[in-house]
Parts: C-alpha cells; sequence; structure tokens
C-alpha cells in the first residue's frame, strides 16, 4: 500500500493507515503515534532499503515522504484536529425518518454516539430506551439542539498562504478560506440538526409524553371542574349563611343604632337641660349681687358681658364659675367674673385679628397677581403665566443654567414681544408659589377657556384641577429621574433604535420603577431641553456677530 503512494498527492492520504493505526484513528495517543512513526522509519526510511539492494527514487519522490507527512500531521495537536474534522472514514450521513420508524433506537443510537466524538463538552448524554425518563429525555434533546462542535474543515482549505508572493495575496487567500470554512461549518451544523430533527419526530417515548400529558390535563380539567363545581355549591350554602347571619346582624345593629340614639339623645338633654341651668344660674347670681355695680349704665353692659360668658363657656367653666360666685364673697365674686370676661374678650379679639390678617392677605395677594408685579415694570400676560408655567416643569430643578434657558424659551415662544431676563424670571416663579391653590386655579382656567375658544376642545379634555397640573407639572405623581435612571434610559434608547417594534415597552423594561409614559414623557422633555439650549446658543453667536 505505501508503494503505491503519491508523495505529491500527500494531502488526499489516511494519515492513520500510512502509520499503520487505521484500526485505532483518532483514539491513538501520542505515544503509539511515536512508536508507529519509529518503526515505519525502521523499517521504511531510504538508506536501509538501499542498504537491502531497493531502489530508491530522487528527492520528495520516495513514499517515505508520506510517512514523514503523516507523523508531521499527527504529531501536531492543531493539525491532527483539522485532519480528525474531515476523517474520510467518519459516517456523515443522517437516517430519514421511514428507516426508524419500527427499529427507533437501534437505528438512532449508533449515529448520535458516532457524532458524539466532535462534542466540546464531555459527558455527551446517551439517546436511553423506552423506559428513560422524561428528565432525561429531554436533557438529551436540550443537548443536540444546542450542541457545541469542535469540527472545523481547515485541512480542506485549497489554497496555503505560504506560497503567496505578497502580503495582499497572503490576505485574499485567508479571506476565501474563511469564508469556505464558515460554509462548511454551516453546512455540518445544518446536518446535526436534521439529524436531531428526525431523531426527535421518530422518537416513540415523545409521543408517548405528550399523550401522558394530555390525558394528565383532562384528568386536572375534569378534577377543577368538580372541585369548581362543589365550591359552587359550597359558597351557595354559605351566601345563604351568610345573607340571614347578615339579616340578624342588621336587624341586631338597627336596634343598637337605635338605642344609641336614644342615649344619645338623652344625654344631650340632660347636657342642655344642664348647660341651661348653670346659666340661669349665673344670670340669677349675677343679679342677686346687683350685677356688681351701681350706675344702670354699668349693670346692662355687666348683662351683656354675662351673656357672653353664657353663649361661649363650655359647662364645666359655668359651674366653676358659679361655685366660685355662690362660695365668695361680693369683691371675690366680681373678680373672678371680670377675669372670666377678660379671658372671653382676649380671645374673641385674637380670633377678630386673625380673621382681619386673612383678609389682608388675600387682598394682598389678589393685588399682585392682577398687578403683574414680580417682574419689574414689565406685564405679565395670561399667555405669558400659562408659559411660564409650562417652561418651569419643562426645565426642572439640576438643569444647567436653568433660569436662563427658561427665559430663552419664553422669549422664543411668547407673542408678547417682551424680552425676559433670568431676573425677571425668576421674580415672576416666586410670586406664582405665594399664590392660594384658588389663584392658581382662576389663572390656569383662564389660559385654558382661551385654549378651548381657539382650539375648538371639549369641557372634558382636561379633567384636573388647574391648581393641580401647575404643582404637579405634566404628571401629578411626577418624581426627579436620578443619574442612574438617565443613564438606563439613554443607553436603552440607543440599543432599542426607532424601528423597533414595541420599542417603548423595551425601554420601560430597561429602566427599572420607570412606566412606558413616564420614559416616553422623559424623552419629550430632553429633546425640548435640546431644542432649547440650541436656540439659546444661536442667540448669543447671533448676538455676537451683530456686535462684530
Amino acid at each position: 500500500m505505501l508503494k503505491t503512494l503519491d508523495p505529491k498527492d500527500w494531502k488526499n492520504q489516511d494519515h492513520y493507515a500510512v502509520l499503520g493505526l487505521g484500526h485505532v484513528r483518532y483514539k491513538a495517543t501520542q505515544r503509539q503515534i511515536k512508536a508507529a512513526h519509529k518503526a515505519m522509519v525502521l523499517k521504511h526510511h531510504p538508506d536501509k532499503r538501499k542498504a537491502a539492494g531497493e531502489p530508491i527514487k530522487e528527492g520528495d519522490n520516495d513514499y517515505f515522504t508520506c510517512i514523514t507527512k503523516a507523523y508531521e500531521m499527527l504529531s501536531d495537536p492543531v493539525k491532527r484536529r483539522a485532519f480528525n474534522s474531515v476523517d474520510p472514514t467518519f459516517d456523515n450521513s443522517v437516517p430519514s425518518k421511514s428507516e426508524a420508524k419500527d427499529n427507533f433506537f437501534q437505528v438512532f443510537s449508533p449515529v448520535f454516539e458516532r457524532n458524539s466524538r466532535w462534542s466540546n463538552k464531555k459527558n455527551v448524554p446517551k439517546l436511553g430506551d423506552m423506559n428513560s425518563s422524561f428528565e432525561d429525555v429531554d436533557a438529551f434533546y436540550s443537548f443536540w439542539y444546542n450542541f457545541d462542535s469542535w469540527r472545523e474543515f481547515s485541512y480542506l482549505d485549497e489554497e496555503e498562504k505560504e506560497k503567496a508572493e505578497c502580503r495582499d495575496e497572503r490576505r485574499w487567500i485567508e479571506k476565501q478560506n474563511r469564508a469556505t470554512r464558515a460554509q462548511r461549518k454551516k453546512e455540518e451544523m445544518n446536518r446535526i440538526r436534521t439529524l436531531v430533527d428526525n431523531a426527535y419526530s421518530c422518537d416513540p417515548r415523545i409521543k408517548k409524553f405528550k399523550e401522558e400529558e394530555k390525558a394528565k390535563k383532562e384528568a386536572e380539567k375534569k378534577a377543577k371542574a368538580d372541585a369548581r363545581r362543589k365550591e359552587q355549591e359550597a359558597k351557595e350554602k354559605q351566601r345563604q349563611a351568610e345573607l340571614e347571619a347578615a339579616r340578624l346582624a342588621k336587624e341586631k345593629e338597627e336596634e343598637e343604632v337605635r338605642q344609641q340614639a336614644l342615649l344619645a339623645k338623652k344625654e344631650k338633654d340632660i347636657q342642655k337641660k344642664a348647660i341651661k341651668k348653670e346659666r340661669q344660674k349665673l344670670r340669677n347670681s349675677c343679679k342677686s349681687w346687683n350685677h356688681f355695680s351701681d350706675s344702670e349704665a354699668d349693670r346692662v353692659k355687666m348683662m351683656e358681658e354675662v351673656e357672653k360668658l353664657c353663649d361661649r363657656l363650655e359647662l364645666a367653666s359655668l359651674q366653676c364659675l358659679n361655685e366660685t360666685l355662690t362660695t365668695s364673697t361680693r369683691e371675690a365674686g366680681k373678680a373672678a367674673l371680670e377675669k372670666q370676661i377678660e379671658e372671653v374678650n382676649e380671645q374673641m379679639r385674637k380670633e377678630k385679628e386673625e380673621a382681619d390678617a386673612r383678609m389682608r392677605q388675600a387682598s394682598k395677594n389678589a393685588e399682585k397677581s392682577t398687578g403683574g408685579s414680580g417682574s419689574g415694570s414689565k406685564n405679565w400676560s395670561e399667555d405669558d403665566l400659562q408659559l411660564l408655567i409650562k417652561a418651569v416643569n419643562l426645565f426642572p430643578a439640576g438643569t444647567n443654567s436653568r433660569w436662563e434657558v427658561i427665559a430663552n424659551y419664553m422669549n422664543i415662544h411668547s407673542s408678547s414681544g417682551i424680552k425676559r431676563t433670568a431676573k425677571d424670571v425668576i421674580g415672576k416663579a416666586k410670586s406664582l408659589q405665594k399664590l392660594d391653590p384658588h389663584q392658581k386655579d382662576d389663572i390656569n382656567k383662564k389660559a385654558f377657556d382661551k385654549f378651548k375658544k381657539e382650539h375648538g376642545v371639549a369641557p372634558q379634555a382636561d379633567s384636573a384641577a388647574p391648581s393641580e397640573r401647575f404643582e404637579a407639572g405634566p404628571c401629578t405623581d411626577f418624581t426627579p429621574w436620578t443619574t442612574e435612571e438617565q443613564k438606563l434610559l439613554e443607553q436603552a434608547l440607543k440599543t432599542y433604535p426607532v424601528n423597533t417594534p414595541e420599542r417603548w415597552e423595551k425601554i420601560a423594561e430597561a429602566v427599572p420603577g420607570r412606566t412606558k409614559k413616564d420614559c416616553m414623557r422623559r424623552y419629550k422633555e430632553l429633546v425640548e431641553m435640546v431644542k432649547a439650549k440650541k436656540a439659546a446658543q444661536e442667540q448669543v453667536l447671533n448676538a455676537s456677530r451683530a456686535k462684530k
């Protein structure tokens, strides 16, 4: 056999057969390969054969070159793996579905055993038999559907880059070889996938598992129906019992309420009688002392003060005062009475001052809201106030040069033609924060009515209170975006471009704690901020050009 080999066609030769290892092949160890090569050299070396009188061919034309090439390929792990990947004795055939109709395990088991040699992972699962559990079968097909093969086809490269004359030619050869290898690798994986698909469709255990699963589901369905029927019967009985118990409880509760109402009424009547009695007692005590005065005018005034005490004092205070008047002298009783009158008058005076202060503050706020204070000599229209509210919500705290950006935004979008500075905007924003909710509602309501007239919006278009819109901005449950959330949003916007299906749902999933609407709203805010910043930069640039 060795003498029939063509040394120039060494690449198409079986290197294991050349070294006499055809019976061992890919299972041969390096020691066996080395020993086989040594035996071949001792027997077929040109010097040995020449000494025995055998004619020797010149140079690399002698068949001993094939032995040298075979040892070179098999002693190098990388080259040996490349040759093993295209082993000419390996059977690449895949059984069809019809072949394994009656003898599935006898047909497919050796095929999977044969192909397991290409696995990168050790402990390749076996096909098993009819008694294999569902977990074992599932693990087997999961392994082969995700098969990780080390088989590669570099040995079949048609061009050798070492033969190239220049670097560009070597690159071109490498590119061609990579493309060919990738195509052959793809065909190999398709072959493995076809093998697994055929086995899965023919596997009698899969059919058995499906039938068992179907029977199990039907049994569960029947059991659920029976349980549901029994549950409904039990619920109906329980409902009837609850209705009866509720009726009895309601009757009992109504009776208790009636009794409590009667008791409360009695207590209230007793309280009224006691207060009425104490008031009358206070009047009689004061009358018995001639209202602690000798002149008619002072007596009338004291009678008025006593009536104030009767109206404002509680039962306990009245009883205490009456006891003091009854048990003490005229002077002591007069002092106690005057002290009580002074306390009541002081309380009434404080209440009046607080009411007056509230009225003054309300009128002052009203004057501020209608007089346009907070922006110097520049008046603020309702449209400008609404635009300011929108800008404050659009550019939240933390925005770089926030008030300059808000001022530029208003100067761009305002129709009044008045140029606002950052100082004007800050002053007006502070004055708006001091308004009470009713005034904020009035400002927003006027602007919204005007918008409805201009655009024909139905009254139900916005049911939120105007003050709520001003306080909370675009969303009443708004919470500031943290730096981490902003980074996650920016990364999600890059990951899911505009043409991504269900883009905003995926972006919301990438930002924990934020909904789809939150992400869309934040994106619009960022766009508005960028536009406003560009507009501000353009204004600065135009101003600098105008100065030049």
